[in-house]
């Protein structure tokens, strides 16, 4: 009972962590785009070692650790304005595949009939500044939180929810990061 309460008690304070925009999941480089502004070196490093020591103390990778992870893609979203971003493209998926391939050097490959998109963020490197790569600290538990960011970006496009899987991962032992997303 106690070990309930001591994973109770830390799931809480992950979620709080969060939901208060601690978090910075893997499109940061976004934020440029919007106006928003990075975090100074130091501050950054900061984070990156705090979040990722916390990371690792969770990284027990069940489903609520994993929704928790998820959610916190919504406060990254929300700072980085990314329904401005993402207005141009409301409705029209193919225009926003060909706008992310083409900006973001994405590579999409849609199957129109099944609504299954393959999106490859095609670079051999974890673009999440929450990850200190210097220091060796990562978390392969932040891919639900990037899973989360793709979930809330095509959904927002597509004019419905849909459903993101990361498929590939860095992290995970991969040469690039890749979300399967059902539309």
């Amino acid at each position: 009972m106690e070990n309930f309460g001591k994973n109770n008690s830390r799931r809480n304070f992950i979620k709080k962590t969060c939901l208060s925009g601690s978090c910075l999941c893997g499109f940061l480089t976004f934020a440029n785009e919007s106006g928003a502004e990075e975090p100074t070196d130091s501050g950054k490093l900061l984070m990156q070692d705090w979040i990722s020591t916390l990371l690792k103390s969770i990284d027990d990778n069940t489903e609520v650790s994993q929704q928790i992870l998820k959610n916190c893609a919504q406060v990254h979203f929300q700072h980085l304005e990314m329904e401005k971003v993402l207005q141009p493209y409301k409705g029209e998926i193919e225009k926003f595949n060909a706008f992310i391939e083409k900006e973001w050097g994405w590579k999409i490959d849609y199957d129109k009939s099944t609504g299954v998109l393959l999106a490859n963020e095609n670079k051999d490197f974890c673009v999440c500044p929450m990850v200190n790569q210097e220091k060796g600290m990562d978390s392969s538990i932040l891919c639900y939180c990037s899973e989360g960011f793709a979930e809330r970006m095509f959904s927002f496009v597509s004019n419905k929810e849909v459903k993101a899987e990361v498929i590939s991962s860095i992290h995970r032992g991969n040469n690039t990061c890749i979300y399967k997303v059902l539309l």
